[in-house]
């Protein structure tokens, strides 16, 4: 799940001069080349989630298999909320598999942790390897399509440089090779079981909040240098990844994952300075890797005017058309996004996420419901969207906002550790199993 954050300092310094993508008129859905392609599976009706969010660590400090992440650095320095034991995916995968088959989608997407794979640098913790692998396999075995999700915002710590934080993470000198050999074994290990596999979640919104806002690792704020480089190094990162998947396994599809909300013109911006600034961060990172991608994945969850008034008060906003959170609920700007998305690249696309934080079940199946809607109506129109996932199955740890926000169709028993399916889920079930009956989503070659 996404965790996006703005400054208006970044309004007045945020990189201007780039021309965008032209977009054409977006009354016409453009012709899908890619649709030609054969091997993809029907409509994905799924469900998101996240290692970090989910997954308790298992093995305790110092034993072999204990690893450690930039986020538990944060933690300890106390920039970030404990995560704890999280929902105990780790150890209690049987929980989730048992709640999805309950609500009855046929895709999963899930984080590797690559800090458990490897530990340290070099060194891979086969044991984890094999239960990534056995994941893969039941949720296969169960009817569910995995989406392998390779790198979901937490870097292992040895990438973390204290001294110089200009050599952390995406920069640090000894991240791409590792980071290549980790791709290639973990796809070689669930070659058998998966297709899918998303390289990155969200790289766009993490620089952003890493080196501008400098709220994540390595905490650099208005360091637009960084950012530049950020950006452009987690674009090889992919390109890298997509190659090796494809190398490996030259079927398998490739997906991307970016935090792309819907932007309006605001009456404060003259000369659209802002809204230019916002629309390069939602699309310089996908501008660089569009082309190696089968599927053009996004998460979608509300809209803003790209302002200062605006964004000074995100988050603040309470009411009927606002989450738990301040975020704006409109479903029509969904719609628009499918169509920007589609003419600017003209290729299959995915909401990879979509959800709402808020208390109130009633209100999270209309969200659901509207969303759907302008889903289902962009795909009568013509583009060629091949899923949907929800964000997500369970109440989770929603980084900065610690466990506060309720995203979940379910909920945890702490006692038993069983996910207790909320009215939502039913509905999603319900939504699910009428699109299959009376096959208004007609599945793809």
């Amino acid at each position: 799940m996404r965790c996006y954050f703005f400054s208006v300092l970044v309004i007045l310094f945020f990189l201007t001069g780039c021309a965008l993508h032209p977009l054409g008129p977006l009354d016409k859905a453009p012709r899908h080349q890619a649709a030609k392609n054969s091997g993809y599976h029907p409509f994905a009706w799924g469900i998101s989630t996240s290692s970090l969010q989910y997954e308790d660590r298992s093995k305790k400090s110092g034993t072999k298999e204990y690893f450690e992440r930039d986020w538990d650095i944060l933690v300890q320095d106390k920039k970030a909320p404990p995560v704890g034991n999280a929902l105990y995916s780790w150890s209690h995968f049987d929980k989730d598999l048992k709640a999805l088959k309950k609500i009855g989608v046929n895709s999963y997407r899930f984080s590797i942790e690559w800090a458990r794979v490897e530990p340290r640098p070099g060194e891979y913790n086969e044991e984890a390897i094999h239960r990534y692998v056995a994941m893969v396999r039941k949720l296969k075995e169960a009817g569910i399509e995995p989406y392998v999700c390779l790198w979901h915002f937490t870097f292992p710590s040895w990438l973390v440089d204290k001294k110089n934080g200009a050599n952390t993470n995406w920069l640090n000198p000894l991240a791409r090779s590792h980071w290549n050999r980790y791709v290639s074994r973990m796809v070689q290990e669930m070659a058998p079981y998966a297709t899918y596999y998303a390289p990155q979640n969200e790289p766009n919104g993490q620089i952003l909040t890493a080196y501008i806002v400098g709220l994540w690792p390595p905490n650099h704020t208005l360091d637009f240098q960084g950012y530049k480089q950020a950006i452009a190094v987690s674009a090889d990162f992919f390109r890298d990844a997509a190659a090796r998947i494809k190398e490996i396994q030259p079927d398998a599809k490739i997906v991307s994952i970016e935090a792309i909300p819907y932007w309006y013109h605001g009456p404060l911006d003259p000369g659209g300075m802002i809204y230019n600034t916002v629309e390069h961060n939602a699309f310089d990172h996908l501008d660089k890797i569009y082309d190696v991608c089968d599927i053009i994945g996004f998460n979608y969850y509300y809209s803003q005017i790209a302002g200062p008034l605006s964004m000074l008060t995100q988050g603040s906003h309470r009411g009927t058309h606002f989450t738990m959170m301040g975020w704006h609920i409109d479903p029509p700007a969904l719609g628009k996004l499918i169509r920007q998305i589609g003419k600017r690249y003209d290729k299959p696309m995915m909401i990879t996420e979509n959800g709402i934080a808020t208390l109130n079940e009633q209100k999270r199946i209309e969200y659901l419901h509207d969303h759907i809607a302008q889903l289902q109506k962009t795909r009568e129109e013509g583009y060629d969207v091949k899923g949907y996932f929800i964000w997500s199955l369970a109440d989770n740890y929603e980084w900065h906002y610690g466990y506060v926000p309720k995203f979940g169709l379910a909920t945890m028993d702490e006692k038993t550790f069983q996910r207790k399916l909320k009215s939502s889920a039913f509905y999603y079930r319900d939504v699910i199993r009428a699109s299959e009956k009376a096959r208004k989503v007609v599945p793809d070659p």
